[in-house]
Parts: structure tokens; C-alpha cells; sequence
């Protein structure tokens, strides 16, 4: 995601990008992921699958001390359990286990909430049920994904496109970032950084849903569009929920990033979004 300062920086009428990223770490990083989750997408789908179990417990991590900051205390046994039972039966068991195991950790959540006091049980059965909804239940969208029998193509679309969406953001942002689109949420984010953003997501996703799963051409540019507002609208939303705790990053895991939570803020809605859209137009 965008560096976030604290107040937008101009040159000369133009946006520029604030001090506090290591920007050759942070690509540098970047690379690294984004070799893990090939490899291990394209050589052995289950061990893609423990990737992402094991991303998704820290990002749950990440949220559970961070609301912790207003008061909630989301049960974290129920959500360690729901998070890898309900990745899990993604995979096995489909759509139909995957819902079957969210409800499951749901209740599991209320469940434990009932010994606790009552004082604040509003807020922490929220904060844990939200939680559940906004990290696992969304990454298990790309565990379906990569259930298939091109799952390993349909991974390199999503991810590939949301990537498109923070490059192209940047970049035009840097160049010719005059407009702020939610300054009091995110005073780097530019509509001109957004138009780079719809450029290079349509590209990206026009081009490898096209070569990969043999997608229309328009098709791929609907999956392009859709991932640029579902990206950008995770990466706002992130972005006020840290504004509103007072951090600047979820976590300090990933040099030149942040926190898992930090990562993820645009994948995670971006999956569901994704993985109806192949469904839709390749099948599955």
C-alpha cells in the first residue's frame, strides 16, 4: 500500500511521496513474497494453502492487538481455530465446507464470549466477528481459487492485477498527483494515482485472464476494473481503521511494509471479487 504521511507533501502544485519508506526494502520485500507464493502456487497447491494459513493467523494477530487499543478483547482461540478451519475446508470441502466452518467459528466466537464479563461484550463479539469476516473468511476465496484445476493460473490473475493496482497508484501518483481522492483517510492516494491504477489493472487483468485461462478480452478488463475499486476501497478502509487506532502500520513483520494486515489490505476483498468474476467466466 501507499506510504502514509501525516500531511500531504506538495512540489510546486504536485504530490510527492513522503519520507519513512524504505522504498528499495520495501520492493525488495515485496519480491520476496511474490516468489513464495509462486513457487509454491505452481509446484504444490497444499503447501500455497499453508502459506496462506499461516499469513492469515498473523494478519488475525495483527487486528487482535490492534483494536485492543479501543477497548476490544476479541476471543483469539475461536479465531485461530475458525481461521485454519475454515482455510482448510476451502480447500477440502469447497464453497459449502467454507461456509459451513465460518458459522462454525462464529458461534465458536459467541460461545467463549459467554464466560467473560458482561461488561463489553458488545464490543469484543463485534470486534471478533468482524475479524473472522474481514481475514479468513475473504482469503478463503483464493484457497477456492487455487482448488481448481488452474488454480495456479487463476492466483497469478488475482494477485498479479491487485499488485497492478498499488504499482500503477504509485506511480502516476508520483508523477502527476495533484487531487487528493480522501485526504482525511489517506493524503497520498490521488484520483490521477487512481486512473493509474485503472490503467494498469485493465492491462494486467485483460492480459492474463486472456493467456492463462483463455478469457475474452473484455472479460479480463472487467476482472481489471473490478480489482482496482475493490483494491483501492480495502486500502482506504485499512487506512482509516489505523488513523482511527492512531498506528501507521499494523506491524512491524515485513521490511519496508508494515505489518501482514498491511499486505493484505487490498487482497483480501479483492479475492471474493476475483474468484465470482473466473467462475463466472472460465467456469469452475
Amino acid at each position: 500500500m501507499e506510504p502514509q504521511p501525516s500531511e500531504p507533501a506538495t512540489t510546486g502544485g504536485r504530490r510527492r511521496p513522503a519520507a519513512g519508506r524504505n522504498l528499495p526494502m520495501a520492493v525488495g520485500s515485496g519480491l520476496v513474497l511474490g516468489l513464495l507464493v509462486l513457487v509454491t502456487d505452481y509446484l504444490w497447491p497444499p503447501v500455497f494453502v499453508g502459506v496462506v494459513v499461516v499469513a492469515i493467523l498473523i494478519a488475525v494477530w495483527e487486528l487482535v492487538h490492534a483494536v485492543a487499543a479501543r477497548g476490544a478483547n476479541p476471543p483469539q482461540v475461536p479465531l485461530g481455530v475458525g481461521t485454519v478451519a475454515v482455510l482448510i475446508a476451502a480447500y477440502v470441502g469447497g464453497p459449502d465446507a467454507l461456509a459451513v466452518a465460518f458459522v462454525l467459528t462464529v458461534l465458536a466466537i459467541m460461545l467463549t464470549r459467554l464466560t467473560g464479563p458482561v461488561e463489553g461484550a458488545v464490543v469484543d463479539l463485534a470486534a471478533g466477528v468482524w475479524i473472522a469476516g474481514y481475514v479468513p473468511l475473504m482469503a478463503a476465496f483464493a484457497v477456492l481459487m487455487v482448488a481448481q484445476p488452474d488454480g495456479a493460473d487463476r492466483i497469478v490473475v488475482f494477485v498479479l492485477t491487485t499488485i497492478c493496482s498499488d504499482i500503477g497508484g504509485y506511480l502516476a501518483g508520483v508523477l502527476f498527483g495533484r487531487h487528493p481522492m480522501a485526504p482525511t483517510i489517506s493524503p497520498k492516494k490521488t484520483w490521477e494515482g487512481f486512473a493509474g491504477s485503472v490503467l494498469l489493472c485493465v492491462v494486467a487483468g485483460s492480459v492474463s485472464a486472456h493467456v492463462l485461462l483463455g478469457a475474452a478480452w473484455w472479460q479480463g478488463m472487467l476482472v481489471g476494473l473490478a480489482v482496482v475499486v475493490t483494491a483501492t476501497l480495502g486500502d482506504l478502509a485499512e487506512s482509516m481503521l489505523k488513523r482511527d487506532l492512531g498506528i501507521k502500520d499494523m506491524g512491524r513483520l515485513i521490511p519496508g511494509h508494515g505489518g501482514m494486515m498491511d499486505r493484505l489490505d487490498s487482497l483480501a476483498p479483492t479475492a471474493p471479487v476475483v474468484y465470482l468474476l473466473l467462475t463466472v467466466f472460465v467456469g469452475g
